[in-house]
């Protein structure tokens, strides 16, 4: 008997499974997974919401945006190469789970706690009693094959590495969607059916782009330049990362204060290459939360101050310096820090720059274009995307709101 399940979803609306077929039963299966439904607990932005207040949607949700979003190129694709077909249970699995290994406040935990999402991806696809279970059932070599696409220099199979990690995947379509409606923003309204239907195979057996694309790709690449400017680097996710990078080196320079933590968390800290996959598990936002509340009210300073900025947003206050030379960033810092202590506010914890590298857009050849007789990479193509393969750099003095005014007044006499 087959049986159907839908996701109401706000950007892809419908999206239902269908037992009856193999592949949307091992997808199924896996949404049930504890490792899965984990992903419920992890913020697909992290902090944000402490700026943008409607940013509190899941990985959970994204992973099933991004599946929807890769059944859809496969369909699509498939029509015209039927050699595709082989690829089917694979493409799904991996866009499903690409985020199955994401710490505490997702991207922000890569900072936080050195954590390395795709590593921990593989690792659960691998050795997950759950997971693995259910992938040998539709292939012995599943575990592996969804496994290696999560390696950064993986070259399994091009085509899905394509869509599964790449500079325009399934990964990133969903969340530049996702991302601009949940935030209200509407900077990232990407043309998702032009995209998917420009999409073709190409000689060499890899996804490429035909030519009526190009501008939906140009389109694509300058939402995600917006998108990444005005939401992931803006300055209060700077602070907020800030802060909890500190909460976390002072727990480790203080250990012996008698600071209470379970032991999943304090491993994650401590020991992260001795963490097993059930102390993995146990660590999501809402354990993360916890900790943050008790040290709030339980320990000591500067870690209570810390924790009770974060918690209560209350955060520390940051002035973009990236116009000013690396010597007249030093002596604003300096600056910053005599301040500080004179306000009795330990100057390590409490001020420093924050610097930030936006990278452009990389080809690394992996999309080209191809109009059935020849192919080319998207740049040379593209004015526009050339001039997106820029980098930036952008560098944030932080500082507590208390010495605010001198520092604004500081960065205003440098300037001039």
């Amino acid at each position: 008997m087959s049986i159907k399940r839908i996701f109401h979803d706000p950007i892809h609306k419908e999206i239902i499974f269908d037992s009856a077929k193999p592949e949307e039963l091992m997808i199924m299966e896996l949404i049930d997974t504890i490792a899965f439904q984990r992903l419920r607990r992890i913020k697909q932005l992290g902090a944000a919401s402490l700026l943008f207040h409607g940013a509190e949607s899941s990985r959970f949700t994204h992973s099933i945006g991004v599946f929807c979003i890769a059944r859809k190129i496969y369909e699509s694709l498939v029509k015209s190469e039927t050699k595709f077909i082989t690829n089917k249970f694979v493409l799904f699995g991996a866009a499903l789970l690409h985020d199955l290994g994401h710490g505490p406040f997702s991207h922000t935990s890569e900072a936080i706690f050195n954590h390395d999402h795709e590593y921990w991806s593989e690792k659960l696809v691998k050795n997950h009693p759950q997971i693995n279970s259910i992938l040998n059932k539709y292939g012995s070599e599943l575990p592996h094959q969804i496994g290696e696409l999560f390696k950064s220099k993986s070259l399994f199979s091009k085509p899905l590495k394509t869509l599964i990690s790449s500079e325009i995947d399934c990964d990133r379509l969903d969340y530049l969607l996702r991302d601009s409606y949940n935030t209200g923003t509407n900077y990232g309204l990407v043309d998702l059916g032009r995209i998917i239907s420009a999409l073709t195979v190409s000689p060499d057996g890899n996804i490429a782009i035909k030519p009526k694309g190009v501008i939906a790709i140009e389109h694509f690449l300058v939402l995600r330049n917006i998108m990444y400017r005005t939401i992931y680097n803006h300055r209060i996710n700077e602070i907020s990362t800030w802060i909890l990078e500190k909460i976390i080196y002072t727990i480790q320079k203080n250990y012996d204060a008698k600071i209470w933590i379970d032991k999943s968390l304090q491993k994650l800290i401590f020991s992260p290459e001795n963490i097993d996959i059930d102390d993995f598990i146990r660590n999501d936002d809402i354990t993360f939360y916890y900790h943050l509340i008790r040290w709030k009210d339980e320990s000591f300073e500067p870690l209570n101050t810390l924790c009770r900025m974060f918690i209560d947003r209350d955060l520390l206050k940051a002035s973009n310096i990236s116009f000013l030379s690396k010597i007249e960033r030093l002596e604003i810092l300096a600056f910053a820090r005599k301040l500080c202590q004179a306000n009795n506010y330990d100057s390590e914890i409490f001020c420093g720059i924050k610097e930030k590298s936006f990278k452009g857009f990389r080809s690394n050849n992996s999309l080209k274009i191809w109009d059935g007789v020849y192919q080319s990479a998207l740049e040379n193509s593209s004015e526009l995307i050339k001039a997106l393969m820029k980098s930036e750099e952008s560098s944030f003095i932080i500082y507590p709101s208390l010495i605010s005014n001198e520092i604004k007044k500081q960065i205003s006499t440098i300037r001039n």
